[in-house]
C-alpha cells in the first residue's frame, strides 16, 4: 500500500519548492537558499521556528485528509468495496505527505529521485520507520534516532543505504512494517463500519480519520524536532569538532614529515 500511495498523483513533495514556499514568510532568501542546498539545520534555522511551520503543513494536510475521507463516506453502504480502498490509499498518501514534509524541515535528505516513480529500499525503509513513530512504536523511535545520528556525523545527503537495507536497523524495519499491517488492518475496518450509512457516514469517517492522523503527523512532528540532525547548535559543533579531527591529522602529516 505505501508503494501503490507513494505513485498517486500529488503525493511526493518536492523538496526545494516546499522549502522555498514553507520558509517564504519567516527567512532570508539567504537563508532559504542554505537551507535548500544543505539543510535548514545549517541554515541556522531554529526548531522553534520549524515547529511553526510545521504546526501549518500539519493542519493543512490535516484538513484535506479529513475532508476527502468525509467525501467518502457519502455514498453509503453499497458503495463500500470501492470508497474503503480508496479512502484508506488517499489517507496513506496524505500520511506519506506529511511525513515528507515534517522530514524536509527538520534537515532530512531528499526521499524521492526526481527520476521515474520507483522507492528505492532505503526510502521504504525509513518511511516505514516514520510511519512507526506515528503509530507509536518504541522501536521505531529508536531506529528513527539512529539512522539520524549517523546522517548528523557524516552531514549526508542522501539516507544510509546499507543500515537500512542490510545493517542493524534493517531488522527494526521488517518488525515495524509487520506491525504497520496490523494496524492499517484495523482502520481499513473502522473505515468500513464508519461509511455504512449514507451521509451521516461522511460525518463519522471525517471525524475518525481527523482524530487518527492529527495525532499520528504531531508525534512525528515531536520526534524529528527533538533529533540533534533538527539543531543548529549541534550541527555548529559537529563541525567545529571535524575541523579539529581534521586540523589535527593535518598536523601529524607536518610533524611526520618532519
Amino acid at each position: 500500500m505505501l508503494l501503490a500511495a507513494a505513485k498517486l498523483p500529488s503525493v511526493r513533495i518536492n523538496r526545494e519548492a516546499y522549502l522555498r514556499s514553507a520558509l517564504a514568510r519567516h527567512c532570508s532568501e539567504d537563508e532559504i537558499r542554505r537551507a535548500v542546498e544543505e539543510t535548514p539545520a545549517a541554515a541556522g534555522i531554529t526548531v522553534e521556528l520549524l515547529d511553526k511551520v510545521a504546526n501549518d503543513s500539519i493542519r493543512y494536510e490535516t484538513a484535506k485528509v479529513s475532508a476527502l475521507s468525509a467525501a467518502a463516506g457519502i455514498p453509503g453502504i453499497l458503495a463500500l468495496p470501492a470508497t474503503v480502498p480508496a479512502d484508506l490509499a488517499q489517507y496513506v498518501g496524505h500520511m506519506l505527505r506529511i511525513a515528507q514534509k515534517l522530514a524536509y524541515l527538520y534537515s532530512w535528505p531528499d526521499l524521492f529521485d526526481d527520476e521515474g516513480d520507483g522507492v528505492d529500499d532505503a526510502t521504504m525503509g525509513v518511511l516505514t520507520l516514520f510511519f512507526g513513530v506515528m503509530f507509536g512504536t518504541q522501536s521505531a523511535n529508536m531506529a528513527v534516532g539512529k539512522v539520524a545520528g549517523m546522517m548528523s556525523k557524516q552531514v549526508a545527503k542522501k539516507l544510509p543505504q546499507k543500515a537500512l537495507t542490510k545493517g542493524v536497523i534493517y531488522p527494526i524495519v521488517k518488525k515495524s512494517a509487520a506491525y504497520l499491517g496490523v494496524q492499517m488492518t484495523k482502520q481499513s475496518f473502522a473505515k468500513g463500519v464508519s461509511k455504512a450509512i449514507p451521509v451521516i457516514g461522511a460525518v463519522v469517517s471525517g471525524g475518525l480519520t481527523f482524530s487518527t492522523y492529527l495525532p499520528m503527523a504531531k508525534r512525528l512532528k515531536k520526534h524529528l524536532a527533538g533529533l540533534p540532525l533538527a539543531d543548529p547548535s549541534h550541527r555548529v559543533m559537529e563541525e567545529e569538532r571535524r575541523g579539529r579531527r581534521s586540523r589535527g591529522r593535518a598536523r601529524d602529516v607536518r610533524l611526520g614529515g618532519r
